[in-house]
C-alpha cells in the first residue's frame, strides 16, 4: 500500500495543531466572557434583592399575606377574575384595612425595580413544603394570589438563607434570578424578595462575541496553517527531497566517483543540515569501502584463483583415474579425498613397486588449508620416491621421518597408514603411524576394526623406528582405510559420527563393489551431519583382494575406449613371448579391427563385456588370441572376401577389414557356444 509523503504527513499535522489550538482557544475565551458576565449580573442581582429585602417592612407584608392566604379571600378572588372586577377586591381589602399597604408595598416594589433597572421584582411567602405566595408589583389586585410551586426550587425549606443567583432562560427571555429573605423583628424569614434582571441582549452580545471569536479564528488559523506549510516545505519538505533524489541518483550510478558525492545548497544548522552534511561523509565513506572492497575482491579472487589451481594441482597429484589398473584382474581399489577447504591436508595414494606388489598410503597433515597442502605434497613426493626404491614401510616412514623433520619449524606432522601388498600372496606389511584402526572384512563376512599398537605420527621427532606388522587376504577379501574425517564428522548438535556408525554403513551390503561400498558410506555420512559444515577432510581407500590374476585373460566392457587397455595388455604379453616386431604389429591391427567390430555390433541395445584369452603355441610357436562376447551371433567368416583386383569405386562397402584379418594371421576360426560367439587368431613367429 503507498504511503504518505512526508510533505502530506506535516501538512495534516500543522491542520490538526491549528484546529486544535483555534478550538482551544475560542473556548477558553467564550467560557471567560461568559462566567465573568455571569458573574457581573449575579452580583448586581444579588445586591438588588438584599436591598430590596432590608427595606421592607416585615410586619405590613406579613399582615397582607395573612389576608391574602385566607380561604375567604380566595374564593373572592375567584369570582372576582372570573367577573374581571377589581373593585371588589379592593373593597374587601378596604373592609380588612390592608388596601393602603397593598398599594404602597406595590408602589415601593415598583420604585425599586425601576431605581434598580429590574426586570422583575416580586414577593414569595414560603408557606410549607409545598406552596408559595407571591405579590407583584404590575399585577391588578385581582390577580394577587397563592400559586401552587416546588418549594425544592429555592432549596426546600431553608427561606432564611440567602439562595445564590442563578441565570437560566424562562418563558420571559434569559433572566439573572437572586432571592434574600424578608425578616422580621426576631430575625424570622417572613417571606423572600424575587429580584430578575434582563439579561436577553447580554446573552445575543455572548453568541455574536463567540460568532465574532470563531471567524477571528479561522481567518487566523488559515493563516498560520498556510505560514506553517510554507514553512515547513521551504525548511524541511524541500530539503529532504533534494536529499532523497540526490541519494536515489547516487544509488543508481554504475560508476562511483568522488565528483558524484552530491553537493546541495543546503547550509542550515538544524537536524536537516546535520543529516546533509552527514549524508556526504557516508558516501565518502562507501566511496572508500568500495575502493577497499574492489582492491580486497581482486584479490580474493586472485587468491581464489591460484586456490583453485593448487585444488587441482593436488587432486592431479592423487589417483584419480578408476578403474585405477583395468587390466588387473587380481584386485581392485578406488579412493576419494574430499577437503573441508580448498585444499586439504590428507592424502592417499597407490602404485605398483613391481608386477607383483601394491604400495598403499593413507596419511592426515596436523591442520588444514595451504599450509597443511604444501607439507602433504612433500610428504606424498618423499613416500613415494622412497615406496618406489622397493624398501618396506617401515624403512620408508623411517626415512621420509628424517628428511620431514629437518626444517620443521611450523612443526607440522603427519599420520601415516602404509601397506605393501604382495599381489601373487596375498601377504602384506603395514605401518600404522598414529593413524586410525583400519576396517577388514573376510570373504562372505561383515567389516571390522583392526586394532594393534601405533607407532608415532610421522614428524613429529628424527630418529624414530616405526613398528611393522605382517597381514594376510584371501581372496574375497576387502580393506578399508580412512583418515579421522570420517568418524570425527560432527552434525549441528556437536555428535561425532564415530566407528560404529561407520561400520553399520559398509555392512548394509557388505558384498558390493568397492565404488558402491564407498559411495553409501558417504551418503550416510552427509545424511548424519546434515546442514553442518564439513569439520574436516575426509580421505577414503579400499580395496578388494580377488586373489592372484590369471594373466593370460582380460575382460573388459565393449566399448572403443577401452581399446587402449586392451592393446597394452596384449603388447606386454607379446614382449614378454619375444614376439618379433613385425608380428606384433600384425596382431596389433588384427585385434583392433575384430575389437572395435565386437563393441560396434555384438551389444546393440545394451552394454556388455569381451574376454580375451591368450595362449601360446609350441610347434611351431606362436601365440593364440581368443574373443569371446555373448552379444547377438555372428559369423564374420561366412561373408565372401572382397575382390580386391577391383577399384575401390567397383568394390561393394565392408568385408576388407576381416579380409586383411584372414590374410595376415596364420589360422582364423569361429564357433557359437552356449550364446557366446568365439572367435580365435593364430599367428605363428
Amino acid at each position: 500500500m503507498k504511503q504518505r509523503s512526508v510533505s502530506v504527513r506535516i501538512n495534516l499535522l500543522i491542520l490538526v495543531l491549528v484546529i486544535v489550538i483555534c478550538v482551544g482557544l475560542v473556548t477558553a475565551a467564550y467560557w471567560n466572557n461568559s462566567r465573568q458576565i455571569d458573574d457581573t449580573y449575579k452580583s448586581r442581582t444579588s445586591q438588588t434583592s438584599s436591598t430590596v429585602a432590608s427595606l421592607l417592612d416585615s410586619d405590613q407584608i406579613m399582615e397582607i399575606l395573612n389576608v391574602l392566604q385566607s380561604e375567604e379571600y380566595q374564593t373572592l378572588r375567584a369570582e372576582a377574575d372570573a367577573a374581571d372586577d377589581s373593585a371588589r377586591i379592593e373593597q374587601y381589602l378596604a373592609e380588612r384595612g390592608i388596601l393602603d399597604l397593598v398599594r404602597d408595598t406595590q408602589n415601593k416594589l415598583s420604585s425599586l425595580r425601576d431605581l434598580q433597572e429590574a426586570k422583575y421584582i416580586y414577593l414569595i411567602r414560603v408557606m410549607d413544603e409545598n406552596g408559595i405566595t407571591f405579590c407583584d408589583p404590575d399585577e391588578p389586585l385581582t390577580q394577587l394570589g397563592i400559586i401552587s410551586k416546588n418549594a425544592g426550587e429555592f432549596g426546600g425549606g431553608v427561606a432564611n438563607q440567602h439562595i445564590p443567583p442563578t441565570v437560566s432562560r424562562t418563558d420571559f427571555g434569559w433572566l439573572c434570578s437572586a432571592y434574600d429573605p424578608v425578616k422580621d423583628r426576631d430575625g424570622h424569614p417572613v417571606c423572600l424578595v424575587g429580584v430578575d434582571i434582563d439579561m436577553t441582549d447580554v446573552m445575543n452580545a455572548r453568541h455574536s462575541f463567540l460568532w465574532f471569536m470563531l471567524g477571528f479564528s479561522v481567518v487566523m488559523g488559515v493563516l498560520a496553517v498556510a505560514l506553517g506549510i510554507w514553512q515547513m516545505k521551504n525548511t524541511i519538505v524541500k530539503p529532504l527531497k533534494m536529499l532523497s533524489t540526490a541519494t536515489d541518483e547516487f544509488a543508481d550510478l554504475e560508476d562511483y566517483t568522488r565528483e558524484k558525492i552530491i553537493d546541495l545548497p543546503i547550509r542550515t544548522q538544524d537536524e536537516i543540515g546535520d543529516l546533509y552534511r552527514k549524508t556526504r561523509t557516508m558516501q565518502t565513506k562507501l566511496l572508500d569501502y568500495m575502493e577497499n572492497l574492489a582492491q580486497v575482491t581482486m584479490e580474493k579472487e586472485h587468491i581464489s584463483t591460484e586456490l583453485n589451481v593448487a585444488n587441482r594441482i593436488q587432486a592431479d597429484m592423487l589417483p584419480r583415474i578408476f578403474p585405477a589398473f583395468p587390466e588387473r584382474s587380481d584386485f581392485t581399489i578406488y579412493a576419494s579425498m574430499d577437503p573441508a577447504k580448498e585444499v586439504g591436508g590428507d592424502l592417499y595414494d597407490f602404485f605398483l613397486v613391481d608386477e607383483d606388489h601394491l604400495a598403499m598410503v593413507v596419511a592426515d597433515v596436523s591442520g588444514k588449508g595451504v599450509p597443511a597442502a604444501l607439507f602433504m605434497v612433500i610428504a606424498k613426493t618423499l613416500i613415494k620416491n622412497r615406496g618406489q626404491m622397493g624398501d618396506t614401510p617401515s624403512e620408508i616412514l623411517r626415512n621420509v621421518n628424517n628428511q620431514l623433520c629437518e626444517g620443521n619449524d611450523e612443526e607440522f606432522f603427519v599420520t601415516v597408514w602404509m601397506g605393501i601388498l604382495e599381489l601373487s600372496t596375498g601377504k602384506g606389511w603395514a605401518v600404522n603411524a598414529g593413524h586410525e584402526h583400519p576396517v577388514i572384512r573376510r570373504n562372505n563376512g561383515l567389516f571390522e576394526l583392526v586394532v594393534y599398537r601405533h607407532s608415532p605420527a610421522v614428524a613429529v621427532m628424527p630418529g624414530i623406528n616405526f613398528r611393522q606388522h605382517e597381514f594376510q587376504l584371501n581372496p574375497g577379501d576387502t580393506l578399508f582405510v580412512y583418515t579421522d574425517g570420517v568418524p570425527e564428522a560432527t552434525n549441528a548438535q556437536g555428535e561425532l559420527y564415530g566407528n560404529e556408525r561407520m561400520l553399520r554403513a559398509l555392512n548394509k551390503k557388505p558384498d558390493a563393489e568397492s565404488l558402491e561400498l564407498m559411495r553409501t558410506l558417504r551418503s550416510d555420512i552427509d545424511a548424519f551431519v546434515g546442514d553442518a559444515p564439513q569439520f574436516d577432510d575426509i580421505t577414503m581407500l579400499m580395496l578388494q583382494y580377488m586373489g592372484p590374476q590369471n594373466r593370460d585373460e582380460l575382460k573388459v566392457e565393449a566399448r572403443r575406449e577401452n581399446f587402449a587397455q586392451v592393446l597394452s595388455f596384449l603388447d606386454e604379453r607379446l614382449e614378454r613371448c619375444g614376439c618379433p616386431m613385425k608380428a606384433q604389429t600384425q596382431l596389433d591391427i588384427a585385434v583392433e579391427e575384430i575389437f572395435v567390430n565386437v563393441a560396434s555390433y555384438a551389444y546393440a541395445d545394451h552394454p556388455g563385456d569381451v574376454l580375451i584369452r591368450l595362449r601360446d603355441t609350441d610347434d611351431p610357436k606362436g601365440i593364440s588370441i581368443t574373443f569371446m562376447d555373448q552379444g547377438a551371433p555372428f559369423d564374420p567368416l561366412i561373408r565372401p572376401d572382397p575382390d580386391v583386383t577391383l577399384s575401390a569405386q567397383e568394390r561393394s562397402i565392408g568385408g576388407l577389414g576381416i579380409y586383411l584379418v584372414k590374410k595376415s594371421m596364420d589360422d582364423v576360426r569361429y564357433s557359437y557356444e552356449n550364446n557366446c560367439n568365439i572367435l580365435t587368431l593364430t599367428k605363428y613367429f
